[in-house]
Order: structure tokens, then C-alpha cells, then sequence
């Protein structure tokens, strides 16, 4: 009769571990990848709409609160006036290719998006070039929005911009990451807005 080994057993559990882990991550990459994409339109659709009223700022009030409605009562609270305006600035900020690390003009499908949360935050930052080396370093890092969040609040962009020895401070931000399970990213409220999914808390 054949026993797997204990350490085979293991090394076998692990890999299919790796797998599951790679192929979730996969997905949610590929949700948050949708999820931009269609907010950016959505943006340029309402931008495009409000050009062609005579005044603008009372037309696009009356827009988002029209847009709202029927949008919310059709795919959920995602839809919110307050969406619908952070969906427009998003649009506006992020023309064609307004930074170095998003070219949103023709959307290719190997393109690499941070998720609307990432956006969300990185809009609030009003240095471009600050949100620019936010922006790439969350990308080229993996950061969650968390990390991200860590990061700015600790003045990474500050401290490397006074230093003499920039590596180094990269180095040491890098000792705090935080690293967030695939299945935490699934738990975005954003993520389950947009498939319409019911928020559970475990």
C-alpha cells in the first residue's frame, strides 16, 4: 500500500495553496480592471453630456441628480450622486494620459490599473507630482490600499524628496508594508457595490 510522506503531503498542499492564491488574485485584478474602466467612461459620458448644455454648472447638478436616480434604482447605492461626481473628476483628471502610469484613450486590455479605491484616494492629493509617485510606486509595488494609505500618511514623498539617500528611505518604507490576502480585496466596498453583492461581516 503507498503512503505519501508528510513532507510530500506538505509540499503538495502548498502548491495548490499557491495556485488557489494566484488564480483569486487574478480575479480581483480583473473586477478592479472592469470596475475602472467602466467608471472612466461613465465620467466621459457625463462630462461629454454637460458640454452641450447652455449652463453647464446648473445643467450638471440636474444631470448627476437624474443619472442618480434612475441609476440607483437599477444597480444599487454605487450610484450615488456623490459617485457619479468622484466618476467625473476621475474622467477629468485622467484624460487620455494626464500621468505617466494611466492611459485611459483606447483602454488596452493588458493596461495596469490600480483599483477605485486606489483612484479615490489618489484624487485627494492635489500635487500631481506627489499622486504621480503615489500612483506608480503602488503600482510597480503591489500596494494595497491600505499600504497606500500607510505610506502618504508616514510622508514618504516628503522624505525622500529632502533626502540625500532616497534608497535608503525607500528601503525602510518598505519594512511596514502591509500585505492584504486576495480575499480581502474582494471585501471592498467598491468591489461589491459594482457586482451588486451584500456586504457580510466576518
Amino acid at each position: 500500500m503507498f503512503f505519501i510522506t508528510q513532507k510530500r503531503k506538505i509540499k503538495l498542499v502548498q502548491s495548490i495553496e499557491n495556485i488557489i492564491e494566484i488564480s483569486r488574485r487574478k480575479v480581483v485584478n480583473n473586477i478592479n480592471h472592469t470596475i475602472v474602466q467602466t467608471y472612466w467612461h461613465i465620467g466621459r459620458l457625463i462630462v461629454t453630456h454637460e458640454n452641450h448644455g447652455e449652463n453647464k454648472a446648473i445643467y450638471g447638478k440636474a444631470l448627476l441628480k437624474e443619472l442618480s436616480e434612475e441609476l440607483t434604482s437599477k444597480y444599487g447605492k454605487g450610484y450615488s450622486i456623490s459617485n457619479l461626481q468622484s466618476m467625473r473628476k476621475f474622467y477629468l483628471e485622467y484624460q487620455i494620459q494626464q500621468t505617466v502610469s494611466v492611459k485611459f484613450k483606447d483602454f488596452p486590455s493588458n493596461q495596469k490599473l490600480l483599483s477605485w479605491s486606489h483612484y479615490l484616494f489618489l484624487m485627494t492629493i492635489d500635487n500631481k507630482e506627489e499622486r504621480n509617485f503615489y500612483e506608480i510606486e503602488s503600482l510597480n509595488n503591489i500596494w494595497s490600499i491600505r499600504e497606500l494609505k500607510r505610506q502618504y500618511d508616514s510622508s514618504l514623498f516628503e522624505r525622500i524628496a529632502l533626502s540625500k539617500n532616497k534608497e535608503q528611505i525607500i528601503e525602510l518604507s518598505k519594512k511596514g508594508q502591509i500585505i492584504e490576502k486576495p480575499i480581502d480585496l474582494v471585501k471592498d466596498p467598491f468591489v461589491l457595490e459594482f457586482l451588486n453583492l451584500k456586504e457580510h461581516n466576518t
